[in-house]
């Protein structure tokens, strides 16, 4: 008895998944970026709650990219 085939035996096998740290990194810097200018723009226009939040978000950016480079640094795949 043979066993049958199925169409994706002869591809190979797929690559390991590996972590999307740059695009993390990325998107942080962007992030960091676009909230501190919004967060500028707010305080002109008087919209002060706004630009608080905005520049709380701006800090949790910047955290988040230096916990980012660490772990690009130490030497996690991605």
């Amino acid at each position: 008895m043979t066993i049958p085939r199925r169409p994706d035996d002869d591809l190979p096998p797929p690559a390991p998944p590996r972590s999307a740290l740059t695009l993390r990194l990325w998107l942080a810097g962007f992030g960091v970026v676009f909230t501190a200018v919004a967060a500028v723009l707010c305080v002109r226009a008087g919209v002060t709650w706004a630009a608080v939040l905005l520049g709380v978000l701006a800090v949790v950016l910047v955290v988040d990219f230096g916990w980012v480079v660490h772990r690009k640094r130490r030497g996690d795949p991605g």
